[in-house]
């Protein structure tokens, strides 16, 4: 568990599920994604497979208490740079503790796992009236040109 600034980052454990699963449906909620049991489920199943290689972070506070933050991530390989990157999914913290610093804790922690995973580059994308967690994101990354597409497959 890494301690940053008043914070304690770890993975997600066992016992960690009913809070996690609230702090993912908050986290869903604020994008308008129907969260189900079964998906809820299956997320966790993520977690906890190493074959799958999806990890979760929690922050709270290093005094104790529950877990104020969530940070999914995982490896994603990059053909023309001839390495591996981290994928930041899924990245949030409670409205009651922004602007405290767990944010920070949670990326500071990823850092520390790309850095020690031999990744060249952590990235994620989030929504473009996101203005809040874009201010952050400008302090402590390079935003890209780049626009992102989806085809969907489930016609």
């Amino acid at each position: 568990m890494s301690e940053a600034t008043g914070w304690a980052v770890g993975p997600a454990g066992e016992a960690d599920r009913g809070r996690w699963q609230e702090l993912y449906a908050a986290y869903a909620e604020f994008y308008a994604e129907p969260m189900t049991p079964e998906r809820f489920d299956l997320v966790w199943s993520w977690i906890h497979d190493p074959a799958v290689g999806f990890g979760a972070l929690l922050v709270r506070p290093a005094a104790g208490g529950d877990a104020v933050g969530l940070a999914h991530y995982r490896p994603y390989l990059r053909p023309l740079a001839g390495s591996v990157g981290g994928y930041l999914d899924d990245l949030f913290v409670h409205p009651a503790a922004r602007g405290g610093g767990a944010v920070d804790a949670l990326l500071a922690s990823l850092r520390e796992i790309g850095l020690a995973r031999g990744w060249s580059k952590i990235r994620w994308i989030t929504a473009d009236d996101n203005y809040r967690a874009r201010s952050k994101y400008d302090r402590v990354a390079e935003r890209t040109t780049w626009v992102t597409y989806d085809m969907w497959l489930d016609d």
